[in-house]
């Protein structure tokens, strides 16, 4: 006790490791604990990852939206459907997939359309290690509309993400929050950062310039594609009918229903929606050691 630390910097549960964060980690420290309201170690924070301590194993179901046509990867896609695109070895789907494991969710639909037959041949390889099913559209129903499939197959909580998106995070944090805040959905939305190329200026009334400034850096929270909702979610959703997911948040904000946000960096998104986006992502995971 005579040479521990007793005076230490830490994080609580609650803050929000954004990249600002992460770089002030890199700078001044080599780990920093992550603690809950109690003083229990949750994590740590390295100066170059995210360690966490074993994940609560969650056993909640997940839909994968997987039946769009991919055109912005062509040529990609005239070939494969967008969630069979590798990314290493192993398709996108697969790595959504591998991630939902630790947290202890091995049971996933697929709601597919285009290709579908492709999908499905893939994921009845007996040797693959999840029970995987199928709600199939008949016509595109957008991001949202493939939901109503599922009404009366999902009861309760349940996970839903994009086939083209992967987010490195603490889903059980996420569930926990979605929970505690009673939301019907939680977005789940990275923080993104964009500087403007350019010298900005400020005019007053006068039209005389008030202030200038070079290259200035705004962000917003985007939309990761990423949710937990209940399953009450579903009734909110019209039958056979084309809509968004954006349109559903929006409808049940709307009629005053608790609709969430949980933050993430924009370092733990990946898109492979687009071309140089999917390149950046297997930089990203493949660059690395194991590509997982």
């Amino acid at each position: 006790m005579d040479i521990a630390n007793r005076d230490f910097k830490s994080l609580k549960e609650t803050d929000s490791i954004d990249s600002d964060l992460l770089a002030d980690i890199k700078l001044n420290y080599k780990a920093l604990p992550v603690l809950d309201a109690d003083g229990k170690i949750l994590s740590i924070v390295f100066d170059d990852e995210t360690a966490s301590l074993p994940h609560k194993k969650l056993n909640l179901p997940v839909v994968i939206m997987a039946g769009g046509k991919g055109t912005r990867l062509y040529p990609y896609t005239k070939v494969l459907p967008k969630p069979l695109i590798p990314i290493g070895d192993v398709p996108i789907t697969m790595h959504i997939m591998q991630h939902f494991e630790r947290f202890g969710c091995t049971h996933f639909t697929l709601v597919v359309n285009h290709q579908k037959e492709l999908i499905k041949a893939y994921f009845s390889d007996p040797e693959i290690p999840y029970v995987v099913d199928f709600a199939e559209e008949v016509r595109p129903l957008g991001t949202a509309g493939g939901l109503k499939l599922l009404e009366g197959r999902i009861n309760g909580t349940f996970f839903m993400t994009n086939c083209d998106i992967l987010v490195d995070a603490d889903y059980d944090k996420i569930y926990e929050y979605h929970k505690k805040s009673g939301n019907l959905i939680t977005m789940v939305c990275a923080v993104k950062k964009i500087t403007i190329p350019y010298g900005t200026v400020c005019m007053n009334e006068s039209g005389h310039i008030e202030s200038m400034v070079e290259k200035p850096e705004i962000s917003y929270l985007v939309n990761t594609g990423y949710y937990v909702l209940e399953s009450e979610v579903l009734s909110e959703i019209p039958e056979n009918t084309f809509i968004h997911m954006t349109d559903v948040v929006q409808k049940c904000i709307d009629e005053g229903k608790p609709v969430g946000v949980f933050p993430i960096s924009e370092n733990q998104w990946s898109d492979m929606g687009q071309i140089d986006e999917m390149e950046k992502m297997k930089d990203k995971m493949v660059g690395g050691n194991d590509g997982h």
